[in-house]
């Protein structure tokens, strides 16, 4: 199995944890004190790792409004999937997640003017079917996570095209920088209403869950170097198996056969388009902390 294969299968393990780790947290803290600290400390990885340019450049930018709008649509989505982590079941929540390619590809149709073959398209469309498969609206009753979750998914969307336009000339300090810079002020100021002090043990939770964001980028981005992205891309299904396993050991979620079905549907529909796809593939990893796309 290739390096990088191996590198991504652990980084989304990681990302997996960390998620687990916010749904644990969430009923004590709002979701934007989360995002605060969280996004603060998984700056410290990416500061220990030379990037080889200077901070001091962070708004020397080609595109100015384009990257403001990203961290603006990457802060409100992280917010929208943090929100759904401590609401509703966390494989409603990996599921919804996995619509963000249907999304990116009409936003690539209709603002980038890109071509997307009929075969993707159909791909989609049964993806999507997985997804009403395991949420079943009209069957049951869907919660504010849900929608709030899908709300998500477009901005993550939103996010990957603006990434796909500006990432060729824009610095990678800037694009990680303003992200965090932007997510520290918005979210401390909305966390002020509502505040709570972390105890101890939340802080050490809070300061685990960014550290573990960050790594799981850092390590996302090495196996993007050491292998081509069509391989790495459909190991992010894998976070639908980590799904399962930490729902029914730490939170008693068990999904019904019907739900199972639909993230079979989901996850082979989109393996199929990753790998039906010929095109050289930017890597994309989900809008999350800095899993942001290289």
């Amino acid at each position: 199995m290739p390096i990088g294969v191996i590198l991504a299968f652990l980084a989304y393990a990681i990302f997996s944890v960390s998620d687990a780790l916010i749904k644990a947290t969430g009923p004590a803290l709002s979701v934007f004190e989360i995002a605060f600290f969280t996004t603060t400390f998984s700056i410290i990885p990416i500061m220990l790792t030379k990037r080889g340019e200077r901070w001091r450049d962070i708004y020397k930018l080609h595109h100015p409004w384009l990257v403001h709008l990203r961290c603006l649509t990457a802060i409100s989505g992280t917010a929208c999937v943090m929100f759904a982590f401590t609401h509703i079941l966390f494989t409603d929540v990996y599921a919804i997640g996995f619509t963000t390619p249907l999304f990116v590809t009409l936003l690539s149709v209709l603002v980038l003017r890109e071509h997307v073959a009929l075969h993707r398209w159909i791909l989609l469309f049964i993806s999507f079917l997985g997804v009403i498969l395991v949420i079943r609206p009209g069957l049951r009753e869907l919660e504010a996570g849900h929608y709030v979750m899908m709300l998500g998914a477009m901005l993550g969307a939103g996010t990957t095209t603006i990434l796909r336009h500006v990432a060729p000339k824009e610095r990678r300090v800037s694009l990680v920088g303003l992200q965090v810079l932007y997510s520290g002020i918005i979210n401390g100021v909305l966390m002020i209403p509502s505040f709570t002090l972390p105890t101890l043990e939340q802080l050490v939770i809070l300061l685990g869950i960014g550290l573990l964001g960050g790594m799981g980028g850092l390590l996302l981005i090495q196996a993007s170097k050491q292998t081509p992205a069509n391989l790495i891309a459909p190991v992010q299904y894998s976070q639908l198996i980590w799904a399962i396993l930490f729902g029914a050991l730490f939170f008693g979620e068990y999904p019904d056969w019907i739900a199972i079905i639909g993230m079979l549907v989901v996850v082979g529909a989109g393996l199929m388009n990753v790998l039906s796809d010929k095109r050289p593939i930017r890597w994309k990893p989900r809008v999350f902390f800095f899993r942001i796309g290289e």
